[in-house]
């Protein structure tokens, strides 16, 4: 028995490192992809094929999506938090910013979560480690940015800031996500998929006319990558280490997913990052880490983005 407990364990942990690495090629998948296809096409078509195959495994399950107008008009808002905002920004971002820069600025998103919460909801108190992390985690971001952008300058800044803002995007999105806690968590994951659907698709056939586009057999693989592993196959397993590691396996991927987000752009495309930025990467982790490490009890789990 005691051995069958260990193998559990083993195969929940390959699968938190498997969630973590998903979610970190996020970011080549998106980079390869904008070289030929428009952002607001690619992240269109990222929801879209995402939002099928959700829908199949909610059809196997035997569960069926809500009916009442309410609750979708919240899965609307939600998708604009969780998808249609931040997924264009960061696909426009990494037309001209590295990959392993957008992971490092976008893994702050706990910490601007609770900014949200002490500035505006207040429903978590203020504790010395969180205001810790908060600074950490700020000071992070103003490494990997650059001190020049503090001096208004920068070819970069303007993509930086992007993948700023989508990340207070998905912190809103993670306190607004909440509010689904009645749904089986497949039921608003491809609820806001689709719902971003129907928002990027009519804007992808107006502004792109993708029906004009020649993209590469590299952004089509990275494409279907993306949409297949890095969002509805890392949402499948993400939903099943809820039932078996809790929230600790929410979290703990966080401190994998970085490193291995950054890694993963320096190997596949040769990116690299300045001094100041692996400083800030060191900045992030620890920031991270202390904004969502449980402090004797398990915390409530929050869905990460890539």
């Amino acid at each position: 028995m005691i051995a069958a407990a260990k193998t559990n364990i083993a195969c929940e942990l390959l699968l938190l490192l498997a969630l973590a690495t998903l979610w970190g090629a996020s970011y080549t998948f998106i980079k390869i992809g904008v070289e030929t296809i428009p952002p607001i096409t690619l992240i269109a078509a990222r929801t879209l094929i995402a939002a099928a195959i959700l829908l199949a495994v909610i059809g196997w399950r035997g569960l069926s999506l809500p009916r009442d107008a309410a609750t979708w008009r919240r899965l609307l808002f939600q998708a604009c938090l969780n998808s249609v905002l931040p997924f264009t920004l960061i696909a426009w971002a990494e037309r001209t910013i590295d990959a392993g820069v957008a992971a490092i600025l976008n893994s702050t998103t706990p910490i601007f979560a609770f900014l949200l919460t002490a500035l505006i909801t207040r429903h978590e108190a203020v504790t010395t480690r969180k205001f810790v992390g908060v600074v950490a985690g700020l000071t992070g971001t103003s490494l990997v940015i650059g001190l020049e952008a503090f001096r208004g300058i920068g070819d970069q800044l303007a993509a930086q800031i992007a993948v700023v803002i989508a990340t207070v995007c998905y912190a809103g999105a993670a306190i607004f996500g909440k509010g689904f806690k009645d749904l089986d968590p497949i039921i608003p994951a491809a609820g806001s998929l689709i719902s971003g659907a129907a928002l990027l698709v009519p804007a992808s056939l107006i502004v792109d006319q993708p029906w004009t586009l020649t993209p590469s057999a590299q952004s089509l693989t990275a494409l279907l990558g993306l949409s297949v592993f890095s969002t509805a196959l890392a949402f499948a397993i993400y939903f099943r280490l809820i039932q078996t590691l809790g929230s600790v396996g929410a979290t703990a991927q966080a401190y994998v997913r970085v490193p291995i987000g950054v890694a993963i752009g320096v190997l596949f495309l040769g990116e690299t990052l300045s001094a100041t930025a692996w400083l800030g990467l060191g900045c992030v982790i620890l920031g991270v880490a202390a904004m969502t490490m449980p402090a004797g009890r398990a915390v409530p789990a929050v869905v990460p983005k890539g």
